[in-house]
């Protein structure tokens, strides 16, 4: 697997912006589901997902990330950002956007939320009894947002809350 840039999207209308998509990466969807279309073109390096919904006047980007290629290298990039000073929230073994992710944020100073992350594995079934016990999805309404898989504020290097 290569690095590559993530951009969640919503979309007002999914299915012409999956068609746009699709005719535009010259590919299908590598994951559809309801309210939510993910494509992984070959020729670029970029993860899109787009989804449904979002909160009023937000815009149409949700968030922007980088997936990497293995836990090590979040753990690598997380003590690399934490080095620099810089506010982050940790969220190892969460299930969201249909996988199972291991993954930190960090919030630019217009507010833009940035993900690094590592995809251990999809959900196909995603029904809450055989979720494996990682962090529980806190609102799945809105799901791959940043707040999407725990709500704890960023924190400071020290661990407290940063206000």
């Amino acid at each position: 697997m290569s690095i590559r840039v993530h951009l969640h999207v919503h979309a007002s209308d999914l299915d012409k912006s999956r068609d746009f998509y699709a005719r535009f990466f010259g590919a299908a969807p590598v994951k559809e589901k309801a309210g939510y279309v993910k494509f992984l073109p070959e020729w670029a390096p970029v993860n899109l997902a787009l989804s449904t919904g979002g909160s009023a006047g937000a815009g149409a980007v949700d968030h922007v990330g980088v997936q990497v290629d293995s836990p090590a290298s979040v753990v690598e990039h997380l003590a690399r950002v934490k080095a620099s000073g810089l506010a982050v929230r940790e969220e190892m073994g969460v299930n969201c956007c249909h996988a199972n992710q291991d993954k930190f944020w960090v919030r630019d100073p217009d507010g833009v939320e940035w993900e690094v992350y590592h995809l251990n594995y999809d959900l196909e079934d995603e029904s809450p009894a055989l979720r494996a016990p990682a962090l529980p999805m806190a609102k799945d309404a809105a799901c791959c947002a940043p707040s999407c898989c725990s709500t704890p504020a960023l924190l400071d290097t020290s661990g407290a809350p940063r206000i």
